[in-house]
């Protein structure tokens, strides 16, 4: 346990990632609603919509007037995803903050699916979308790979796979004089075990020690939380999560698609291991029953119903 981080900087994807998938219309002020609550947390990033085409991912249709509605609490980076230029360009006519990434897959086929992209094109696409970034000044800080423990379309992808996603992305950010500052592995459709973790994460370690690394872990199988402890044992300082549980991939071609590890669950996790995240467990838990009244069903997350234990601890001491 020596290596242990002392404080693990969470990225909130639920306003995002949650809304995309469900079935049923989210409206724009709900949405606006939830992610001016998270804001009060005390995260420092929220990631709130998708730059995407609104034919294959309806739940982002309003995208724009999200952006626009939103309160901005200072010292919060307000964010959003895009997948190719066109869904950049819309975002930067938008009043959100832009943080560039480096984003390939591991699996062709999922990104076929997902993008109608090869892997070949896949990285031709992100050599020009740096020369974008880079004519709108917009800070690149990570290079990610997704479906980086498998795919349900191929199965196991190798780690030598990953690798070379990875340099590849070092390499065409070393070309074009930008310095990445981390290498970030999605576990897109929940593949991933503690095992693959420590594997994956101690490859990377091994290739480019000094390089920060990050993890998008879905709960697809119930080993997201699994996983991150694993990865928290490594030294692990940087996750993605999701309020209540939200979301999940359309395109993961399971039924099943959970979203991230939840926020508030693995907060809770954190804390009780005495590793600090900034974040208000109370307030993070009011999020995620307001996420579940928004959507209208109930959500995954557990510490929502049963609670902090400092309430409770604060209980028995009285």
């Amino acid at each position: 346990m020596s290596d242990l981080p002392k404080f693990v900087t969470i990225q909130e994807e639920g306003p995002r990632e949650g809304f995309q998938i469900e079935s049923g219309p989210i409206s724009t002020a709900d949405k606006v609603r939830l992610i001016e609550a998270l804001a009060e947390t005390g995260l420092k990033k929220i990631d709130c919509v998708s730059w995407v085409n609104p034919a294959r991912v309806p739940g982002m249709a309003d995208a724009e007037e999200v952006a626009r509605a939103i309160r901005r609490k200072p010292g919060v980076a307000y964010t959003g995803l895009w997948l190719n230029a066109a869904g950049f360009r819309r975002a930067l006519k938008q009043p959100l903050d832009l943080i560039g990434s480096l984003i390939v897959p591991c699996s062709e086929t999922f990104n076929l699916k997902n993008v109608g992209k090869t892997i070949e094109e896949a990285f031709e696409d992100q050599a020009a979308t740096l020369h974008l970034y880079r004519d709108n000044k917009v800070d690149v800080r990570w290079a990610t790979v997704f479906t980086a423990f498998g795919c349900n379309y191929e199965g196991e992808i190798a780690l030598s796979t990953v690798v070379d996603r990875c340099t590849r992305l070092l390499d065409i950010a070393k070309d074009q004089g930008v310095k990445i500052q981390g290498l970030y592995l999605a576990d897109t459709v929940g593949w991933a075990n503690p095992n693959a973790i420590q594997q994956r994460v101690g490859a990377l370690r091994e290739r480019w020690p000094d390089m920060r690394i990050g993890l998008h872990l879905h709960d697809t199988r119930g080993t997201g939380l699994p996983n991150a402890l694993a990865a928290l044992q490594m030294g692990v300082d940087q996750f993605d999560s999701s309020c209540a549980g939200l979301g999940g991939c359309p395109f993961a071609a399971h039924k099943g698609a959970a979203g991230n590890i939840c926020t508030e669950d693995f907060v809770f996790m954190c804390h009780e291991m005495g590793i600090e995240t900034g974040i208000d467990l109370d307030r993070m838990i009011e999020c995620a029953l307001m996420a579940e009244e928004i959507v209208g069903h109930p959500l995954p997350g557990k510490v929502m119903k049963g609670g902090s234990l400092m309430r409770m601890r604060n209980k028995s001491t009285h």
